[in-house]
């Protein structure tokens, strides 16, 4: 009994010890990995909404299903030039976060994944600018397609990946979606209507 006592006492020892330096080791790094995914997503603004200079965050009452993380307005000094916002659809492996870069006019100016978990070789290939550039000048609902794109609203799925290609295609249509219930106002505020 006394041994079974001992080893129970090493054991939480032991155990308490690796929380604790666990715990030191989270607390030293949370505030560097604030300050990079931070960074990452300012770069991701300036990258999907170049003519903005400055961005500000815009509170919107979103549908309970959206998977639209944020929205934020880009400015060129105080006139509006459009919205970079931050979607999480569904892929293949799991959310595939997406910075899309939309003027104000509701016309895609840029997109940039900026984490997922897609297959290596296959998925993963949506950060490439062969596919994301796809997606530059375009408006309105955007559509999928296998070959090579007859139509002004198609993008070409990525081969072996179309899953991944789908779930992009769906989280930049429910930006776009966003952007088109935008509502103008006298006095410069940002509104979004869905009724």
């Amino acid at each position: 009994m006394k041994e079974i006592l001992k080893l129970g006492f090493i054991l939480f020892l032991i155990t308490a010890v690796s929380a604790g330096l666990l715990g030191f080791a989270n607390e030293m790094t949370k505030e560097p990995i604030a300050k990079q995914v931070q960074q990452t997503k300012e770069e991701a603004m300036k990258q999907t909404l170049p003519e903005a200079d400055k961005y500000e965050g815009v509170e919107v009452d979103l549908p309970e299903e959206s998977s639209i993380l944020e929205v934020n307005a880009g400015y060129k000094g105080d006139t509006l030039e459009g919205f970079a916002v931050k979607v999480a659809p569904k892929g293949f492996g799991g959310a595939i976060e997406i910075m899309v870069g939309v003027s104000k006019d509701g016309i895609l100016q840029g997109v940039k994944i900026l984490s997922h978990s897609e297959t290596p070789g296959l998925g993963a290939n949506a950060e490439s600018p062969a596919f994301t550039s796809q997606y530059e000048g375009k408006s309105g609902q955007l559509k999928v397609v296998k070959t090579t794109p007859g139509a002004e609203d198609e993008i070409q799925a990525i081969t072996g990946a179309t899953i991944t290609s789908k779930a992009v295609t769906t989280g930049i249509n429910e930006v776009l979606n966003l952007i088109e219930h935008r509502v103008d106002t006298d006095n410069n505020e940002i509104i979004f209507d869905f009724n």
